[in-house]
């Protein structure tokens, strides 16, 4: 009895610590906005993978400033109209890799086009499907890969929205370095500045993620990721899963470089 209750206690505790199973790549990242929109026209569904074949994230969550959790931006039609979150973009004049991106929030009536975002509860109004559009992108068990993808020069997301904020110069990317794993069975992390600041910048790491300390000073385990800080601040939501292991864990053990 004693040892049947250890391995139930073993196994719940175990159901805790995993990262949670992803949802289907077309869902992941999809964000429902529902705070002033329930009944009509409906909810907004953004994906990420559509927006992020096009922007940074930097540019949106810093430059634009659309919060990290949910309802802490507090988007409105009115402040849509006004050119603030979505209406950066949203205006029915800015130009997006040559197109004219529609405008949003237009009107107080409902019109077709408010399908375009409200389509929370409808079937056959999006003008683009994840198949399709992320087709010729290179992909893992866990959806696109988008490191690869702008590494290969098949999108190039922009980091600056000309007009919105004045353009400055990058901060400098500190070195790539290794984490050790807790255990002798993992292989390290590689963290690489590099490819965190291509989509990310500093700014929107530092200080809010991860405090701007000495080395060692900020500790962090699997387990505060899997609880949504540090790494899975992004990595359970937007950023590939951390069920995908192999994405962090490449480094092989000092034992077996020797």
């Amino acid at each position: 009895m004693l040892a049947a209750a250890l391995l139930m206690t073993g196994m719940a505790l175990a159901q805790i610590y995993l990262p949670p199973a992803p949802p289907p790549p077309a869902q992941y990242g999809r964000v429902v906005l529902d705070s002033h929109a329930v009944r009509s026209p409906g909810a907004v569904v953004f994906d990420h993978w559509l927006h992020r074949s096009k922007f940074t994230c930097r540019l949106c969550h810093v430059d634009i400033g659309f919060a990290m959790t949910a309802n802490g931006t507090g988007i409105t039609q009115e402040s849509i109209r006004k050119g603030y979150h979505c209406g950066a973009c949203h205006d029915g004049k800015r130009v997006v890799e040559g197109n004219v991106v529609f405008a949003a929030c237009v009107s107080d009536q409902y019109v077709p086009a408010c399908d375009r975002c409200h389509a929370a509860v409808k079937r056959g109004v999006r003008k683009y499907d994840y198949q399709s559009y992320t087709a010729r992108y290179p992909k893992t068990n866990f959806g696109v890969d988008w490191m690869t993808a702008e590494e290969h020069g098949l999108i190039r997301p922009a980091d600056e929205l000309a007009g919105f904020v004045p353009a400055k110069p990058r901060m400098p990317v500190r070195g790539d370095f290794d984490i050790a794993a807790g255990v002798n069975w993992v292989r390290p992390v590689q963290f690489s500045h590099h490819k965190h600041a291509v989509w990310n910048g500093c700014e929107l790491c530092h200080p809010e993620i991860f405090a701007t300390a000495r080395k060692s000073a900020v500790q962090y385990t699997m387990f505060s990721n899997i609880e949504g800080h540090h790494c899975g601040a992004c990595h359970l939501k937007v950023a590939f899963p951390l069920n995908n292991c192999a994405m962090c864990h490449t480094r092989a053990p000092m034992w077996a470089q020797q």
